[in-house]
């Protein structure tokens, strides 16, 4: 027993020593290719010798059992800290029972040496048969060699076992491999323009490469790329990038990071030279997005001349219809082909070929917007090969205009502007999109690069001409209607185009370098100088909603701000369609329904400003009226004292409760007089929410953020109103960091238990607060400078205090610590966080006035301390 260890513990140190000397050769410049079959050789000579080792005890080994190496592990591609993935194939006499020790064993040794094992059992019959539901086995099944056991076992599966089952099923596995693709693809967002992606399987990463291989396994008759070299050139550059993720990270991580990208380019991972040259790492993505374009572009070619199935067929029929016979091209099973240039004799467009032609050529990128169809592989290359002759027989003008129209306002135009920025057309067309080709710009609120960014805004755009399901239905529906009522549609789409050209320029306030870059594209559109006006005034305001957004859009001041800016009811539409596109294109859950929600509304106020229906005060009077008799409906006969219980509450707390909201808040002030503290917990996996009830008195908001900080709750929102009668509704929407509440249910009665305490007197927040647990803070993604602004024209009876700064626990009960200290209230508190910037606005007052010049910089001083402490 003992020499059996000795001579596994030999193997394990033999096998690390060999890693040790891979990774060593990376770090000098080996190929990732060369690191993957470093790695394999490695353990193919370990998991060899332990079979070795088992098989001279254990006779079962020697006949009707083969060891397998499937998956990567198969296709010779182990990745420093990859699974190794194992099949145990048995032979129909052989039983599992037989041999389980000996697989528990090798896989214990190989767990010893460091290696994560994935093992499977099967019968060779259990191995010809496909599931749907166990479509990945099939598909590592797919990528096999033999390492030891019967070989002729092996030589069945090999030589008849898969071919059979590849020729049965091929349909079915063909199709389920599809379908887990788009079903991957789908969790990314379709794009493989990812700020941080992931390069196994984000679309366009290595995933996709397997993709295409499997395909060709299925279908031997798919045609070889014109583009193998290059494909050949991004598998190995994809392959080097995880390798060094791997090491970076001494793990199985395949996100590339900012600070991965920052190492990267440092070293010019990928790059011919390594070491040689230190780049930018915005610069060096773009070698990996260029990659990945090749990769995406190889796999779609394959997907392309793939039999389609009759659901697609369906599909492409009804796409194909909505295209009238255009001279120079053709549909042909979902694909634009080009007619075929002619040596001799009649062609198209006098003689020229199509793909010279740009009034052909940009009514095929119409024909995409208006279908959605895809542009063929030869049209590609001809098309890319025929830039500098597209190039000198442009005309601009409206003649382009009325080109470029087409494309903007198909359904797919999103579609047909990614095709088009691909080839080059859209740079052809639009020089000043150029300069954030594949631009990562340093946020950590977005999640796309700055094109991408772009492309998805005019997908969500189109998005709302149809009609509309899911979470976001209700603001789509509305906002669609407003998108059918304009006169200039174009005009929209043009703008969100254009709208971040300047992001690529470091001039440092992007809205107006963009709409002083449109300026030259609008001069050789030659469009009208009304319109050209629009496209102008909304690029150089398009950040005016969303910054609206964080002021009181129930206050008339910020509502008679921001209607000053837009000035005409028809920008205004155009803006608030924008601001919406815009913020959902940031990432999938950005827009929430808070969000939208206040989106809405300042539209609705700012129209009624822009109409000159300024009563504000009357319409509020009425909602107040008629809540009162709503939630007079849920309690009977309790009218007068509901009508008592809202008076002197501000506008804004009136219009952003229900009446059952409001009903629930009215019974917890009548249970005042038996304890002065109410609570109201409702938790929610995503975001809680929690609202106290009581008298007013000093300290009150930030006693309440400092007890959710000592629970490590991330507040999201927050607002405090109180009536008349000093009576205060505080209530928080925050996330649970650590996922306390989420994990472990018997804590919900301990914090509420907790917050009531302090809240009550009975704990000091300080007490709380030392008893929390205190971990290294992970180093944010992104160092957001402090600022401290006031703004006296936002409100008339208050002075704004906007505070941009650094997400960290424990911000808002600084500030507000802070705020008290200084002797002002808290009117209105706006939370709000975008990625790791926090965002906060306080509507101040002191002793009922608005905040004099010297008190200003003394709270400013004030804060910019606090935070410093409390990053400290």
């Amino acid at each position: 027993m003992q020499a059996e260890e000795s001579t596994g513990g030999a193997l394990r140190s033999q096998y690390q020593r060999t890693m040790l000397e891979v990774r060593g050769a990376f770090e000098t410049g080996a190929a990732g290719s060369v690191t993957l079959a470093a790695r394999t050789d490695a353990v193919d000579l370990l998991v060899i010798a332990l079979w070795r080792r088992f098989a001279e005890t254990h006779p079962k080994l020697t006949s009707g059992i083969a060891l397998l190496a499937v998956g990567g592990y198969g296709r010779r591609e182990l990745f420093p800290y990859s699974d190794i993935d194992l099949l145990f194939v048995l032979d129909a006499k052989t039983q599992e029972k037989d041999v389980k020790d000996c697989i528990r064993g090798i896989g214990q040794e190989m767990w010893d040496a460091g290696i994560r094992v994935s093992p499977a059992t099967r019968k060779l019959a259990e191995c010809e048969r496909f599931s749907e539901d166990n479509a990945e086995f099939t598909l590592s099944l797919l990528d096999h060699r033999l390492l030891a056991g019967d070989a002729n076992l092996y030589a069945r599966l090999a030589g008849e076992t898969v071919p059979k089952l590849i020729d049965r099923d091929r349909k079915g596995i063909q199709a389920s491999l599809l379908e887990l693709t788009r079903t991957r693809h789908e969790k990314y967002g379709d794009t493989l323009f990812h700020l941080e992606p992931n390069i196994k399987d984000c679309p366009g990463g290595l995933r996709d490469i397997h993709v295409c291989r499997w395909l060709r396994i299925l279908d031997s008759s798919i045609a070889v790329d014109p583009d193998e070299a290059e494909f050949r050139q991004a598998t190995e550059f994809m392959q080097l990038v995880r390798c060094f993720l791997h090491y970076r990270h001494d793990r199985d991580d395949n996100i590339l990071d900012w600070q991965a990208q920052d190492a990267a380019a440092e070293t010019g991972i990928g790059l011919n030279g390594r070491d040689t040259q230190r780049l930018d790492a915005a610069y060096w993505m773009r070698f990996y997005f260029r990659h990945a374009r090749s990769i995406e572009r190889n796999l779609k070619r394959i997907v392309e001349d793939l039999p389609a199935p009759k659901s697609a067929k369906r599909l492409l029929l009804r796409r194909e219809k909505g295209l009238e016979p255009q001279a120079g091209f053709r549909l042909d099973r979902g694909r634009i082909l080009l007619d075929p240039p002619v040596v001799s004799g009649y062609t198209v467009s006098g003689g020229r070929d199509a793909a010279h032609d740009p009034e052909i050529v940009l009514e095929v990128f119409a024909s995409i917007a208006r279908t959605g169809c895809r542009l063929g592989r030869e049209a590609e290359e001809r098309i890319s090969q025929a830039l500098p002759l597209l190039s000198a027989n442009l005309e601009e003008g409206p003649a382009l205009w009325r080109r470029l129209q087409a494309v903007l306002l198909g359904r797919y135009a999103g579609q047909a502007l990614r095709a088009m920025h691909a080839l080059g057309i859209l740079e052809l067309l639009i020089p000043e999109f150029h300069g954030i080709d594949a631009l990562v710009i340093r946020d950590a609120y977005h999640r796309y690069t700055v094109d991408e960014h772009t492309f998805v805004l005019i997908d969500t755009l189109h998005g709302l001409e149809g009609a509309q399901t899911g979470p976001k239905a209700e603001w789509a529906t509305r906002l669609g209607s407003l998108l059918r009522e304009l006169p200039h549609a174009s005009v929209l789409y043009l703008m969100a185009l254009l709208h971040d050209t300047g992001k690529g320029r470091s001039t440092g306030d992007h809205a107006q370098e963009s709409a002083r870059m449109a300026q030259g594209l609008l001069a050789r559109l030659e469009l009208d100088p009304y319109e050209s006006e629009m496209v102008t005034a909304l690029i150089a305001n398009h950040l005016e909603m969303s910054s609206a957004l964080r002021r009181d859009i129930f206050d008339a001041e910020t509502v008679r701000a921001f209607a000053g800016k837009v000035q005409t009811p028809e920008l205004l539409r155009m803006l608030t369609l924008f601001t919406y596109a815009d913020i959902n294109a940031v990432h999938p859950d950005a827009l929430t329904p808070w969000k939208a929600e206040n989106l809405w509304r300042l539209y609705i106020a700012t129209a009624n400003y822009l109409d000159r229906s300024v009563d504000e005060e009357r319409v509020g009077a009425n909602e107040a009226r008629d809540l009162v008799a709503r939630v007079s409906a849920l309690v009977p006969d309790q009218k007068e004292n509901i009508a008592e219980f809202l008076e002197g509450f501000p506008e804004r707390y009136v219009l952003t409760r229900s009446p059952e909201q409001i009903r629930t808040h009215f019974h917890m002030a009548e249970r005042l007089d038996s304890d002065r503290v109410q609570l109201d917990f409702r938790y929610a996996p995503n975001v809680n929410e929690l609202t106290v009830v009581t008298p007013d008195r000093a300290l009150l908001f930030a006693n309440m953020t400092g007890a959710l900080a000592a629970w490590g709750m991330n507040i999201v929102t927050a607002d405090a109103f109180s009536n008349r009668n000093g009576i205060v509704v505080d209530s928080f929407r925050f996330t649970d960091s650590f996922r306390t509440l989420e994990m472990n249910a018997s804590e919900h009665e301990r914090f509420v238990k907790s917050i009531y305490d302090v809240m009550s007197g009975a704990t000091s927040v300080e007490k709380l607060l030392s008893g929390r647990r205190r971990g290294r803070r992970k180093a944010p993604k992104i160092e957001v400078t402090a600022r401290v602004n006031f703004d006296e024209q936002a409100s008339s009876h208050s002075t704004l205090l906007e505070v941009v700064a650094q997400d960290v626990p424990g911000l808002l009960r600084a500030l507000s610590l802070t705020i008290a200290a200084q002797g002002h209230n808290i009117e209105v508190a706006l939370i709000d966080t975008e990625g790791e910037t926090a965002i906060d606005v306080f509507y101040l007052t002191h002793e009922d006035g608005k905040l004099e010049k010297k008190q200003q910089r003394a709270l400013k001083a004030a804060l910019l301390e606090a935070m410093a402490e409390n990053a400290g």
